[in-house]
């Protein structure tokens, strides 16, 4: 006996076994690990992830990571195999929820850390995501580069007086919030700090500034002429070529 099949009846079978036009909500879980550091995550406001189907550009899914930043002695301080992981339950994360029909070509995005403006950083990266199958675990994890740099002293627009001298005093941190000491697991002592001091695009002196008995305070005093100054206070690690900048404007009178 024959069997006979309808046109209809094959298509809907071909549907049924590839199920190509059905949505599958799939997960990607996505971390942002500081460079030399730990994770990016609730401490210090997290890092905004943005998933984008990377031929139409549009968002599949955004968020910020939360969670903690993770054990140091399992990050920085334990020799690594393959399939060793860096993270467990409570180390920060975004875990993204993909609605797609198909294998899909996706942009991963994480700017970091969302909330330091002069800081922030965008790592992205690219993988094709499939239906259904979840990238869970560590995840895709984004390295993000540098240090945050907050200018304490002076303050912005701050007007002093030339007889008074200049306090320079600057919060340097890791980008995962993690502080640096002197012999401490970020080694202050390992990093180059100076202020850029310049009046109208003409460099006037460069003074290097110095750890402090409060972690990640950097100072140092100078002395400037009456005018108009932009103060840049940099931090660089000629090990690991991390580097952070912020920028101030002052009046000398």
């Amino acid at each position: 006996m024959k069997l006979r099949f309808s046109i209809p009846v094959l298509f809907c079978a071909f549907l049924f076994c590839f199920g190509s036009l059905v949505a599958q909500e799939t997960t990607v879980m996505v971390r942002a690990l500081a460079k030399d550091a730990k994770f990016i995550g609730s401490s210090i406001g997290g890092a905004k992830i943005i998933l984008r189907n990377a031929e139409t550009r549009e968002i599949l899914d955004q968020g910020l990571t939360s969670g903690s930043t993770g054990n140091t002695k399992l990050i920085l301080q334990t020799p690594k195999k393959r399939y060793d992981k860096l993270t467990d339950e409570t180390t920060a994360g975004f875990e993204a929820k993909l609605n797609i029909k198909e294998p899909t070509f996706v942009d991963v995005e994480a700017h970091a850390p969302v909330n330091k403006k002069q800081a922030k950083v965008i790592s992205s990266t690219q993988l094709w995501v499939i239906p259904g199958k979840d990238i869970t675990g560590e995840g895709v994890v984004l390295e993000i580069p540098g240090f945050v740099v907050d200018i304490l002293s002076p303050q912005t627009h701050e007007r002093i007086k030339a007889s008074n001298g200049i306090n320079l005093k600057a919060n340097i941190i890791m980008m995962c919030g993690c502080p640096v000491t002197e012999d401490g697991v970020w080694d202050a002592n390992q990093y180059e700090v100076k202020a850029i001091i310049t009046s109208e695009g003409s460099e006037i002196k460069e003074v290097s500034l110095n750890p402090t008995n409060k972690p990640s305070t950097f100072t140092a005093n100078t002395n400037l002429e009456k005018g108009y100054y932009t103060i840049t206070i940099y931090a660089f690690d000629p090990v690991t070529g991390n580097t952070g900048v912020d920028k101030t404007n002052i009046i000398i009178n």
